[in-house]
């Protein structure tokens, strides 16, 4: 589990090398972590560009970019362009970076739904949200996750957003801890 502090350590790290990796960024101000909001998937870091003030010793913050969202479970980064966030992005990540995993909200409503109301209404249930899913898909859905386990990939697939402006604003930027992507 990630803490916040992690969080910007992880963040202030990018930075760093963000900054050292393109030789054109030496001439811009530095960057700093702005502000921190916490998320069920995980941290996001907001940083700013920062520079000192030339007669005092006070640091003058300009417009703010980013943010990273870093990964509660993991410690990996990724860049979350600012204007998605008030899209779902949340549940996009889930099911893009974590491959739809047990905190995916459809598999907790489905798997709550099957418990409280019985396997044939869970499959309505997911079946209304998704009506591309055959009767048969939806039974494996609901068979899988009433036990626990992964439903699968193919029909994991047939229940993620398609949405080409969020896949575009989600991207890794670092694996797990902060580790380079391979």
């Amino acid at each position: 589990m990630i803490t916040e502090e992690r969080a910007v350590e992880l963040v202030e790290a990018q930075l760093v090398l963000d900054r050292l990796a393109q030789p054109w960024m030496t001439h811009l101000v530095e960057y700093a972590v702005g502000r921190v909001e916490e998320h069920a998937v995980g941290w996001l870091v907001f940083w700013q560009g920062v520079e000192r003030s030339p007669h005092s010793d006070t640091l003058v913050r300009y417009a703010g970019t980013g943010p990273y969202l870093v990964d509660r479970q993991d410690g990996s980064l990724h860049f979350v362009r600012a204007t998605s966030l008030d899209e779902d992005w949340e549940t996009f990540y889930r099911r893009t970076a974590r491959g739809g995993t047990d905190d995916d909200p459809l598999v907790t409503e489905i798997r709550d739904a099957a418990q409280s109301a019985g396997p044939v209404a869970a499959m309505q249930r997911l079946r209304r949200r998704y009506p591309q899913l055959g009767i048969a898909q939806a039974k494996a859905y609901v068979t899988a996750v009433a036990r626990g386990v992964r439903p699968p990939e193919e029909l994991v697939q047939l229940t993620r957003p398609d949405d080409l402006f969020l896949r575009a604003d989600i991207w890794a930027v670092t694996g797990p801890a902060g580790r380079p992507l391979t």
